[in-house]
């Protein structure tokens, strides 16, 4: 049954060695298409962040959090603020909970995410990788692909859910540049929308062995007054697995969200 937006990421970076640190950790207890138990905490060791052979941070593994569910503007970095135009403004207010696009088992597009995991896999694993993957546990088993490989994006576009995605290591942080959505996905519960002129500038920064910091900026002049940054932080979970998870099986969601958009019981961000 699906209770939340199911966005998993999986960035494959397959490296051997974080591989290796995973799998010697514990391993707590998770149950396929459940939310995970909050309370569970696994002590992990105090190590520096891990680096594949070319000397880029290692971000494989998988992860919690990193992302806003309920409302984007409680991501917001300090000075920053949402300044929606009077046109973007109107159609947030006139969103009810039940049209949100993910509660019908459609992708989140960027950068909502889900109090489920996922994980990074880079590729190649040997020498400079070309490519880096979010795959997602919930909804529809879709995935992002970025191109690390020095392509530019391309002139013309068809706008799509996750965009087109081009990345480039900027000293320890991955920056990843995105165009190209569709204008279907919400960002969060309470609606927050976008046109196709959205762009995102997201940075990951691998800080530690289990910290994954990222900071996206939403850049959309179709809806927005001016660009808005957010962080959010995720949590290494060694030792799991994404599960299969089928959000149309079951889905009760729509029947039960009423009201406006935003009115979502329960205390996720």
């Amino acid at each position: 049954m699906k209770a939340f937006l199911c966005f998993s990421v999986l960035i494959l970076v397959g490296s051997f060695s974080a591989q290796a640190q995973e799998n010697s950790l514990p391993l707590p207890e998770r149950a396929g298409g459940t939310l995970s138990d909050p309370a569970v905490v696994v002590d992990l060791p105090d190590a520096p962040t891990p680096r594949l052979r070319d000397g880029t941070p290692d971000l494989s593994g998988l992860w919690m959090g990193g992302g806003p569910t309920r409302d984007i503007a409680l991501g917001l970095m300090s000075g920053e603020k949402i300044v929606l135009l009077p046109e973007a403004e109107a159609l947030m207010k006139s969103r009810l909970s039940k049209d949100d696009p993910e509660a019908s088992c459609l992708p989140t597009g960027v950068p909502r995410i889900a109090p489920y995991p996922w994980r990074i896999v880079q590729a190649p694993q040997e020498g400079k990788a070309t490519h880096l993957f979010f795959l997602f546990e919930g909804n529809i088993h879709s995935y992002r692909q970025i191109f690390l490989d020095g392509r530019a994006h391309p002139d013309d576009l068809d706008p799509t859910w996750y965009g087109h995605s081009i990345g480039h290591w900027e000293a320890d942080t991955l920056v990843i540049d995105t165009i190209g959505f569709n204008e279907h996905f919400w960002f969060d519960f309470k609606g927050h929308p976008h046109t196709e002129q959205l762009q995102t500038i997201e940075r990951y920064t691998r800080t530690d062995l289990e910290t994954l910091e990222n900071e996206t900026t939403i850049i959309d002049p179709g809806a927005y007054a001016e660009p808005f940054t957010i962080k959010f932080t995720a949590t290494l979970r060694p030792g799991w697995e994404l599960m299969e998870y089928i959000c149309n099986e079951n889905n009760q969601d729509v029947e039960h969200l009423l009201g406006p958009a935003g009115n979502f019981p329960g205390g996720v961000q």
